[in-house]
């Protein structure tokens, strides 16, 4: 659904420029607008009626029915379906009435766990629910933000939200965090003058974004696009084109439903084949058929599956990690990408000072104090005091007001906010300092001189504290301080290198400088003394280190996707583990083209690089795909609007649940409660080990379900009485399996799966190993099963219902025995991940008792044709039952020993 009509793609022509190439008059004139006046009332009447209203467009909801029928959409249900609708044409309505019942408990059991709305767009729109002052009719006036038209003239003060995509026709001190949008974490200083050449998004420093804040200052803007023709509505666009496909879990089951479907096919055409030739009867046929394609089914695999993944997702839930898919849960355990965003993922996106270097030391300051070239600095030197002093005083920051607050982004800009905490580690207070030495003036930071100034009284005069550019500070700087004392400088040279080594390291650096002045008028920007520089850090995760090593021991690689700068990546992921090598490669989006223009060559390279920078929301989906493509099981994390497509285009999309935008969190399959990067890897370990356990019931129910088609088939093709009727069939398929499979389900797993490499991305839910396993297994369980059953009608000469009584608690028990046969094979006899699973052991006293009370209670031995039986007749079952256990015991262990 749209939310405005096709005339609500609101950008105009503006001729062959784009607007930040233009200059403000162009702008203007392209827009007819007068900026004084703003638009009329009949002007923005007229182009609302031309653009529509500044919305995104709003995908359609999906409703709870949607959410339950799709439960539905399943080729294992699609074969039960069949499977009943036969039952109740050929009039065995109980039979159908248990497969129906089989069929509704998986829907409901999914449907109530995987209640979710598709909320992505609408958390897109919530942006838009806000006011926007414009100037229209000459006369400023407040607006709700969705009445925006191109041309509009929008007035900004700092905290407001941008509404619509601006080009700035005036910036005062003007800055934007525009992190969500274009993945830069530090405010990004604004200007009204053209800009020249091919401007990534990131650069179009005149203007503002959709979605964004401006976090200091103030300024106005002329509206170029609203709605779904902003960058964010680009962005809008990409989530709802990206789309949802199957994740490997349901591919897999889906390829396992369609052997089912041959399997079954065959197995009721050899049976049909049969009768004919021996000239059964066709009711006799029809219901021998229907047996084994029961049979064939493992009634119980989507219910199994489904409990089993919902238990994953509690387990998860309990780490911190909330998955919105089922299915999500395994996805994870296929892992082996995982494209990370840099800012507030693997960092905290809070800068932070590490390094003041002055003309006689370089300081390093850490969690537990400062440390100079004699130690540790408990009292600073003239010099350092000067560098704090000059620090606090020159900024707009308020410490006390960040702590209460809790979010140091939110107040100031976070260089200032880094340096007041750095300045208090050592007792220096911006409220302190300013009782002593009152602010008389500030130089506000200018784009051109890119310094700033401020006046304190001092000594009857007034100290002028200036910190900017490195370069622009050393060009009005003629002397150094040096031990308290300020002397010539003889060699900038040697603070221009001092300046590009920081750099190089990886971090953001400032000059300090200050002189003393009797005049506040007087131009701060000339004859200073230079103090040093300090240099800031946005520093990595604590945990994201290790987190990252575990990742590469489980075959996991990590790619830090970001749209921050080249050099900033490179050294993030050195100090993360991320790489190794200083000169490690980091592909910048300029080198990124489209899918379609890039060679076999291109694509390894881009396979095989380890950082991306300066990259743009579509290439984020390319590089997913050209993972994806290689049979990569892709994981994306990310915080940020810009993220959004890319994390539903992903196998696996991680959003940060305390820093992540509502529209990262509803587009992602799951949501990090800590933003911490090692729940990330607990939820890895836990989808492999629910993965393990899916194949372990999925082989157990197979294995039970063979050994029922090869007793029946081996009867049918014998011209013998079948020795398991369909509703006995049912009963052990939906009933007796469920409660062993789901105990499996929800094992522990091996404690060293973290240590193994990822599976191959089309790996099958059953390998071939596993189908001989089930073969082998199965020809024993039925073996066991129709020995009995002809002990009983043979040797002992019981009557054919009591018989088949003794084969279905054969088959029954044995398929219960067949349990700790999961074990891995290098486990222990007496202690393995199946005997410490307490599930396991009370599965088995549940169906045991359900065993005895179908047999012996009247009403239910009636239904699925059984009759109780005396104790003598249970030294018969007991032993054949226990023969597949005994045998698995031995193959285990033999098998372990070889491996």
């Amino acid at each position: 659904m749209l939310m405005a009509n096709a005339k609500s793609e609101a950008k105009v022509n503006t001729g062959s420029k784009e607007p930040w190439l233009q200059d403000t008059d162009d702008v203007l004139r392209d827009f007819d607008v007068a900026r004084k006046d703003g638009l009329s009332s009949s002007e923005v009447s007229d182009r609302q009626g031309r653009y529509g209203k500044n919305l995104l467009r709003e995908v359609e909801k999906k409703s709870i029915w949607t959410i339950f029928f799709d439960q539905f959409k399943n080729l294992v249900i699609l074969i039960l379906a069949v499977a009943a609708a036969l039952s109740f044409i050929f009039g065995e309505t109980v039979q159908g009435f248990a497969v129906a019942a089989a069929i509704l408990i998986n829907a409901i059991i999914g449907f109530f766990t995987e209640l979710k709305a598709v909320k992505s767009m609408e958390s897109l729109r919530e942006m838009s629910k806000v006011t926007t002052r414009v100037r229209r009719g000459g006369k400023a006036q407040n607006i709700n933000a969705r009445e925006l038209v191109p041309g509009d003239i929008v007035i900004l003060e700092g905290g407001d939200i941008v509404t619509a995509d601006l080009r700035i026709l005036e910036a005062n001190k003007l800055q934007s965090n525009e992190s969500a949008l274009t993945g830069e974490s530090m405010p990004v200083r604004k200007q009204e003058s053209a800009l020249e050449g091919d401007i990534t998004l990131a650069e179009r420093a005149n203007m503002l974004f959709k979605g964004t804040a401006v976090t200091r200052g103030s300024g106005e803007g002329v509206v170029i696009a609203t709605g779904m023709e902003t960058e964010l509505g680009e962005i809008s666009e990409l989530v709802e084109a990206a789309g949802e496909d199957l994740t490997p879990l349901e591919k897999r089951l889906n390829r396992l439903g369609h052997s089912l479907i041959w399997v079954t096919l065959a197995v009721a055409a050899v049976v049909a084949a049969l009768g004919f030739v021996r000239g059964k009867e066709l009711l006799l046929m029809i219901e021998t058929s229907v047996a084994l394609a029961v049979a064939a089914i493992p009634e119980g695999l989507p219910i199994v599956a489904t409990i089993a993944l919902a238990r994953g997702m509690m387990r998860m839930a309990k780490r911190n990690a909330l998955v919105n898919r089922l299915a999500s849960v395994e996805t994870l355990g296929a892992t082996n990408i995982i494209c990370t965003d840099k800012t507030g993922t693997l960092t905290e996106n809070e800068m932070t000072v590490t390094k003041i270097v002055l003309e006689s030391d370089e300081i390093k300051i850490a969690e537990d104090g400062y440390e100079g070239s004699g130690g540790k600095i408990d009292k600073p030197s003239e010099s350092l005091e000067k560098a704090l002093t000059v620090g606090v005083l020159c900024n707009n920051a308020s410490l006390s007001e960040v702590r209460e607050s809790g979010d140091s982004a939110s107040i100031g800009d976070p260089i200032e906010v880094a340096i007041l905490e750095a300045a208090d580690n050592l007792g220096y207070r911006r409220s302190e300092l300013l009782e002593r030495m009152p602010e008389k003036r500030e130089e506000a930071f200018d784009a051109d001189t890119m310094m700033m100034a401020t006046f304190n009284e001092s000594n009857g005069g007034f100290l002028v504290s200036v910190k900017g550019a490195p370069e622009s500070v050393f060009e009005v700087s003629t002397r150094v301080l040096s031990d308290g004392e300020a002397k010539s400088i003889d060699d900038l040279d040697k603070w221009q290198k001092l300046n590009n080594q920081m750099a190089e390291d990886g971090l953001r650096v400032l000059a300090l400088a200050y002189k003393e002045s009797d005049d506040a008028n007087e131009n701060p920007y000339e004859d200073l003394t230079l103090i040093g520089l300090m240099g800031f850090m946005d520093p990595p995760r604590e945990d994201v280190k290790d987190s990252i090593g575990l990742c590469h021991k489980a075959g996991v690689r990590v790619i830090m996707v970001t749209g921050d700068q080249a050099v900033t990546a490179r050294n993030v992921g050195r100090q993360v583990g991320l790489v190794d090598d200083e000169d490690a490669v980091v592909m910048r989006s300029s080198e990124l083209h489209a899918v379609e223009e890039l060679s076999e060559e291109d694509k390894r390279k881009i396979i095989e690089t380890p950082m991306f920078a300066r990259v743009s929301p579509r290439q984020k989906l390319d590089l997913i795909s050209i993972h994806q493509e290689n049979n990569s099981i892709v994981a994306m994390t990310g915080d940020g609007v810009n993220d959004a497509p890319a994390l539903k285009k992903a196998d696996i999309g991680i959003a940060m649940g305390k820093r992540g935008t509502q529209v990262a969190r509803e587009a992602a399959d799951m949501v990090l409660k800590d933003d911490a990067f090692s729940t990330i890897v607990a939820a890895v370990q836990q989808g492999r080990v629910i993965f393990n356990n899916i194949r372990k019931f999925v082989v157990y129910l197979l294995s039970g379900n063979a050994a029922e088609i090869m007793a029946v088939g081996a009867a049918s093709m014998a011209n013998a009485p079948l020795p398991l009727l369909p509703l006995q069939i049912l009963f052990l398929n939906l009933v007796l399996d469920v409660f062993p499979a789901l105990a499996l389900g929800v094992g522990e797993g091996d404690p060293h799966i973290m240590q193994q490499k990822p599976r191959k991305a089309d790996e099958p839910v059953i390998r071939w190993s596993h189908w001989g396993f089930i073969g082998g297994f199965g020809l024993i369980i039925a073996a066991s099963g129709l020995a009995a059953f002809a002990i009983a009608l043979g040797w002992l000469n019981l009557d054919l219902r009591e018989a088949v009584t003794i084969s279905f608690l054969t088959l029954a028990f044995g398929r219960l025995w067949h349990v700790f046969n999961m074990r891995d094979f290098r486990s222990g006899f007496i202690s393995n991940e199946i005997t410490r699973n307490v599930y396991v052991w009370g599965a088995l006293c549940l169906c045991t008792v359900l065993l005895l009370l179908v047999v012996y209670l009247p009403g239910p031995a009636e239904v699925i044709q059984v009759t109780p039986i005396g104790l003598k007749r249970w030294a018969l079952i007991i032993p054949m039952s226990l023969i597949p256990w005994l045998i698995g015991q031995i193959y285990r262990s033999i098998g372990g020993k070889q491996k």
